[in-house]
């Protein structure tokens, strides 16, 4: 069976092919400038890539392309070959714990959640109902990054705040990376050869979020009400005090939406080095003893050593600490740092081993009192398993 994963985004559209029969993706490629001048297309397939230009003025302007080429390039022979398409959604609120297959309702709901991802909801839809217009006969699933963490109790997911606020405005933390999450806990659960562990998930890119996961579930996450709480990112604050914001406006002359901006977009490790958002640009200035840019990365490995802490403790113990996406999976020096910073815990790596990049690799000694692993996250896999396991369930 091959199942099409996609992340629709409001001028793009990202695709992976699946073989699901070896879980092999057989074309990959991206769409962009979607309704904007300029706009192209690329394609990989067979260690081949090509690229385009061509004019898109809709995302059922990029779908029809992008099946078309498929055909052409004779990845597949027709299009009944392609027997699903899975979505990946920012948000399904505290009502979708799992994937679903895509149903008018689903539609609404996610069109009524927009508020609460107004950058990536309406983006989300958009491909959705292209692939509707194009595959009308071909089943759809969601895949939300918010439901592998509705598993959360009371105790984590609420806010010390007024509890009318939850109950009328759905203020609560919903957590994200869940697809990752998810997929770390599958690919655990495979290597320890059992689903009843504990394990610190380390979603480290130049987004990031820690999860603390027991038995297959979410216990509790970094992320918040949006993503930008939790542990330092590349360009986002993390956790702050909340009255920094409106002394900021009051300074700086600016409005709430200005200032949250800037602790998205210019904050991090880009605001406090005032260099770069990439962690290879950070350790390469490190080497040479700049101070400021140390400090920002001293500051990004504090976080994350924090939450591992917390979470270490949340859990009772952990069985197991993961390091994935683009800084966990291939950052050697910032995983021996953090791992250095959990020695009270009697974790200890193998600095060979922590050389490793990009491939799933167990770094801890073996008198380690907790097990250190690399292992590569695969969100697109994610969203093609689940559509595939709905499709055959339905």
């Amino acid at each position: 069976m091959k199942i099409i994963s996609i992340n629709t985004g409001s001028s793009s559209l990202k695709f992976s092919l699946f073989d699901m029969k070896e879980e092999k993706v057989i074309a990959s490629g991206l769409f962009e400038r979607i309704g904007i001048e300029g706009s192209s297309y690329t394609i990989k397939f067979n260690g081949e890539k090509l690229q385009q230009e061509i004019e898109l003025n809709t995302h059922t302007d990029a779908v029809k392309v992008l099946l078309e080429k498929l055909i052409d390039l004779e990845i597949i022979k027709s299009l009944e070959e392609i027997d699903g398409v899975g979505h990946r959604i920012v948000h399904g609120k505290d009502k979708y714990s799992e994937s679903v297959l895509v149903n008018d309702t689903v539609i609404s709901d996610l069109e009524e959640y927009k508020e609460f991802a107004p950058l990536h909801n309406p983006a989300n839809v958009l491909g959705i109902r292209a692939f509707k217009e194009v595959l009308p006969n071909v089943p759809m699933a969601v895949v939300f990054d918010t439901a592998f963490h509705q598993t959360m109790d009371e105790e984590a997911y609420l806010y010390p705040v007024p509890y009318k606020w939850y109950k009328e405005y759905g203020v609560r933390k919903y957590g994200f990376h869940g697809t990752s999450h998810k997929y770390i806990a599958n690919a655990m659960k495979d290597i320890l050869g059992r689903e009843d562990f504990k394990l610190i998930s380390c979603h480290i890119g130049n987004g990031g979020s820690i999860c603390a996961i027991k038995d297959m579930k979410s216990i509790d996450t970094t992320m918040g009400f949006t993503p930008l709480a939790g542990i330092m990112m590349g360009t986002r604050s993390g956790d702050i005090d909340p009255s920094i914001i409106p002394y900021v406006m009051e300074k700086e002359g600016k409005n709430v939406g200005e200032v949250l901006d800037d602790l998205n977009k210019s904050s991090g490790l880009l605001g406090m080095s005032e260099f770069s958002s990439d962690m290879r640009d950070i350790v390469s200035k490190c080497d040479e003893g700049d101070e400021q840019v140390l400090t920002a990365r001293g500051k990004y490995v504090r976080r994350i050593v924090d939450y591992i802490a917390q979470y270490y403790v949340l859990l009772g113990g952990a069985d197991a600490i993961v390091f994935t996406a683009g800084v966990g999976e291939n950052s050697v020096p910032i995983r021996r740092e953090v791992c250095e910073r959990l020695a009270c815990l009697g974790v200890k790596i193998d600095l060979d081993l922590n050389n490793g990049r990009g491939e799933t690799l167990k770094i801890s000694t073996d008198d380690s009192k907790i097990d250190v692993y690399i292992v590569p996250t695969d969100e697109e896999l994610m969203i093609a398993r689940d559509t595939l396991n709905l499709i055959k369930n339905r």
